[in-house]
């Protein structure tokens, strides 16, 4: 069964691209968190943690012109 979000996809190689999805989510749900909106700053929160686990610490990236599995 597929997944919805591919972490593993060549795109996300380069390590400035990972940074910034993962702060950038991150700094959403502080944004919502101060807005009022516990939510989603809980739904921002976690995937930018999981992205942060999954590209720093999981991430298996295929090179350019695999197939995906």
């Amino acid at each position: 069964m597929g997944r919805l979000f591919d972490l593993d996809h060549p795109f996300f190689i380069p390590l400035w691209r990972r940074v910034l999805i993962v702060a950038a989510c991150l700094l959403w749900a502080l944004v919502e968190f101060l807005g009022g909106a516990p939510f989603w700053g809980v739904l921002f929160g976690a995937i930018g943690l999981y992205a942060g686990w999954h590209f720093f610490f999981n991430f298996h990236p295929r090179p350019p012109g695999d197939p995906k599995p």
